[in-house]
């Protein structure tokens, strides 16, 4: 029956093709041949097409594979085109975090991340998850160092309110009930060089997004993903670089407006 279905699957999807027509025929021609239905002449001509068919099948496979190890061959190389690992979002995300109990965000004002993230976060946080949060500080020259970054030089408060609405829904997601001191929160005291977030990753399955920062808003930045077991050095790389980051942040407390720092 497996192989029925198998069959069947194969035929639908229109694979293997030249393989079933070269068995048929194959089994018609030694049926007709058993039988005495067919004289010889028929038969060799029948036999001679099957090979025919045989040969193009074979031919089909082995361009197939002779593309494929190109390919194989490109990437060891590093011939391979930005398109197939840059992306300009992470259209996951949000299902990703979804399942995750360890998650980790550092960016400049985290505006868009943390108002589409928000609620799932607040839930992620009454299951039991712990979250990390970490943006530059408005209170330092954080901003002005981004505005200048982004060639804005002066307009530093483009970014101090941008700032406020995420500090805002930071101050709510910390306030969730039930989440007993599992959010963090730190400010930096400089610009990060790029965004991350961090997905469970010190388990198999966990993975990083890497945000690269553009100098325009506008341009939109360019995302890739790490995983830990095919991108082992790169992975632990970033992951290094998560802790690193974070153990510069301030730790925010009243004086923001937020409940006493949990140790985290």
């Amino acid at each position: 029956m497996r192989f029925l279905r198998r069959v069947r699957q194969d035929l639908t999807q229109g694979e293997n093709l030249e393989i079933y027509s070269t068995a048929l025929l194959s089994v018609t021609l030694a049926v007709l041949g058993s039988l005495d239905i067919a004289s010889g002449k028929v038969l060799a001509a029948a036999t001679l097409a099957t090979l025919a068919l045989l040969a193009g099948g074979l031919l089909g496979s082995r361009r197939q594979v002779s593309e494929l190890a190109a390919q194989v061959r490109s990437r060891i190389a590093g011939e391979v085109s930005a398109e197939a690992f840059l992306a300009h979002d992470k259209p996951d995300l949000i299902e990703q975090v979804r399942g995750a109990q360890d998650i980790r965000v550092v960016g400049v004002t985290l505006s868009r991340t943390l108002r589409n993230l928000v609620d799932e976060l607040q839930r992620r946080a009454a299951a039991g998850a712990t979250i990390k949060v970490a943006l530059i500080d408005a209170t330092t020259s954080a901003p002005a160092e981004a505005a200048r970054r982004s060639t804005i030089s002066d307009r530093p408060t483009v970014f101090e309110n941008r700032l406020r609405p995420s500090i805002d829904l930071l101050r709510e997601l910390m306030e969730t009930p039930g989440t007993d001191g599992r959010i963090a929160v730190r400010f930096l005291p400089f610009v990060p060089a790029f965004g991350l977030v961090l997905l469970d990753p010190q388990r198999p399955s966990g993975c990083i997004h890497v945000d690269l920062y553009s100098h325009s808003s506008a341009s939109g930045d360019a995302v890739f993903t790490v995983l830990p077991d095919r991108d082992g050095h790169w992975y632990q790389h970033f992951q290094t670089e998560f802790d690193r980051i974070w153990a510069f942040g301030r730790p925010a407390d009243v004086s923001d407006g937020f409940p006493p720092a949990p140790r985290v």
